[in-house]
């Protein structure tokens, strides 16, 4: 039940952290991502109408400027040569050699009278004698004095156009006309390349091209779409129109000619904002990949902090089990201080009862009361072992008494060699049990150190029996070497190292050894606080804690302490 009840809280938890993960990263980031896609598409749009807004312009004025050339070359003329100089064909025939050594441009010139007839005429068409005074361009120049007119058949029923000035001469008004080579001027508007289907082309006011257009238009022929875009403002327009075939454009159109032509350039959308799409794709991928990384991330932190809570609580349920095992271990070890309490009474009998015994029989031996008998030499020898052993078992017990009763909390000077000594008659008896080979390696000029005696017992206490328990756990009860070495460095700290050759410890549990309720050992045969302990005392006295191990080489605990300030010696 309540596993199940676990189970449920862990689930609605889960729940609620991947959704807060997934949200609060990413309302921002796509604000982050709608913002800057407006003001990137907004700049890369206004910089794409701006280039194509100053081709128009410049287009604009370049043909302007062809224009006015043409007009300021006939007026040159104009003001140069009267009707009758010109009337005469050789005469114009020279002018109009000079004429087109200044500009190819120039198909044909011609000489008109008040009456519109043409009197004279250079060029390859037939025109001398036709009368053009019902024409529309005559009648037009012969009202403003100057005309450039729309493209137009004519007599010849070639497309053209034609650039016509008139001057008054006395009582007579004539007519000087030239007819601009139209592949010439049609070139030059067409010349506007923008991308891959830019275009550039005039229409007249009724909507009549008066140059070609690539993508289908030719001169003369009516824009289906003139209606769309016509406009009567003379400023650069931009829009975006769909044409009679369905395709979108991008168009910017602006008058020239006194509003008579319009200049469109256009081209299609995909092409014209080919960069405002490649960003659009962009940003899409970009958008992709961090909503992606941000989902990734949120069920991976989510699960990681699910498993890292579900581990928090078991390892509070087993710190709960282990601080039941440790308040068990304390009484445990409280009843050992009271069992070797009351064995060191009788072993204090038997010592004496051994002491009067041996002085009974040396008594004997002196009175030669007893016989030199084999089996009163084993006899002997018995009683001295009897005596052996009883002061061995009293040093264990003294041992047990002096680590379990309450230390005296008050730091003092500690006479390191000693104290080690002392601590290693402690754990002899099981190192001897087990086979383990202790070799000493102890300074005989080591400094006193201050600190609590009962806690240094414990730090070394700890460190021999775990290293007793690796060697054990690898060689059984043969082949064990514990080496302890204690010396002082160069710096004057004192080193005590605790090397054995056991199963060893690997690197990840190394990284972990010190943590607090940590052990190694399986279950039911360590608290985890033995290291974790030590590692605070050491670190209270000054000192530091370090281990350096290989898996099934061996372990080396090295403990650095500071010596003994003059002032406590």
């Amino acid at each position: 039940m309540h596993h199940m009840e676990n189970e449920q809280r862990y689930t609605k938890l889960r729940k609620m952290v991947l959704v807060c993960m997934i949200l609060v990263p990413l309302i921002p980031f796509l604000l982050t991502i709608a913002i800057g896609y407006y003001y990137f598409t907004s700049a890369l749009e206004k910089k794409t109408v701006a280039a194509t807004s100053r081709i128009v312009d410049d287009h604009r004025s370049m043909i302007e400027f062809f224009l006015e050339e043409r007009r300021a070359d006939l007026e040159f003329i104009l003001n140069s040569y009267n009707f009758d100089y010109l009337a005469q064909h050789e005469n114009l025939e020279r002018v109009f050699e000079r004429l087109q050594i200044k500009s190819n441009a120039f198909v044909d010139l011609g000489v008109f009278n008040q009456e519109g007839v043409h009197v004279s005429y250079e060029g390859p068409f037939k025109l001398t004698g036709r009368v053009y005074k019902d024409e529309d361009w005559f009648i037009e120049v012969m009202k403003k004095g100057y005309y450039i007119s729309d493209i137009f058949l004519g007599f010849r029923r070639v497309p053209h156009f034609v650039i016509a000035m008139a001057k008054p001469e006395e009582s007579n008004k004539w007519v000087i006309r030239a007819t601009i080579d139209t592949y010439i001027f049609n070139d030059m508007v067409k010349r506007v390349r923008i991308g891959r289907t830019g275009e550039a082309y005039l229409l007249n006011r009724d909507g009549i091209f008066q140059t070609e257009r690539r993508s289908g238009g030719n001169i003369l022929d009516e824009d289906p779409d003139f209606e769309k875009y016509r406009t009567k403002n003379t400023d650069i327009k931009t829009f975006t129109q769909t044409d009679y075939r369905g395709t979108e454009y991008f168009f910017a159109t602006t008058w020239l000619k006194d509003k008579e032509w319009l200049l469109v350039v256009r081209q299609e959308s995909g092409d014209a904002f080919q960069a405002l799409t490649r960003a659009g794709y962009l940003i899409l991928f970009i958008s992709i990949l961090g909503i992606g990384s941000i989902l990734a991330v949120a069920f991976y932190l989510t699960d990681r902090i699910i498993h890292r809570m579900i581990e928090t609580d078991t390892e509070k349920d087993e710190l709960q089990e282990q601080l039941i095992r440790a308040s068990r271990l304390a009484e445990l070890g409280e009843m050992a201080a009271g069992f070797a309490h009351e064995i060191n009474n009788p072993l204090q009998i038997i010592k004496s009862e051994h002491t009067l015994v041996q002085m009974i029989l040396n008594d004997l031996s002196e009175k030669e009361q007893l016989s030199a008998a084999e089996e009163m030499a084993e006899l002997t020898d018995s009683i001295n072992q009897i005596g052996l052993q009883v002061d061995r078992c009293s040093a264990i017990t003294q041992s047990i008494l002096k680590f379990g009763r309450k230390s005296d909390t008050t730091p003092k000077n500690v006479d390191l060699k000693e104290f080690i000594l002392d601590v290693i008659k402690m754990i002899s008896p099981r190192a001897t049990v087990n086979g383990v080979d202790i070799r000493l390696n102890i300074a005989n000029d080591l400094p006193p150190v201050f600190g609590e005696a009962g806690h240094l017992q414990q730090v070394f206490l700890n460190l021999f029996n775990n290293a007793l328990d690796a060697i054990y756990e690898k060689h059984g009860v043969q082949g064990g070497i514990l080496e302890i070495s204690a010396t002082t460095e160069i710096g004057g700290m004192i080193k005590i190292s605790v090397t054995d050759n056991g199963c060893g410890i690997d690197v990840e549990n190394q990284k972990k050894i010190f943590s607090p309720f940590y052990t190694t050992k399986p279950l039911g045969k360590g608290t985890g606080l033995g290291l974790s302990v030590c590692y605070g005392i050491v670190t209270a006295m000054g000192g530091s804690m370090a281990v350096a191990s290989e898996k099934e080489v061996g372990t080396t605990f090295t403990v650095r302490l500071s010596p003994a300030q003059k002032n406590n010696l």
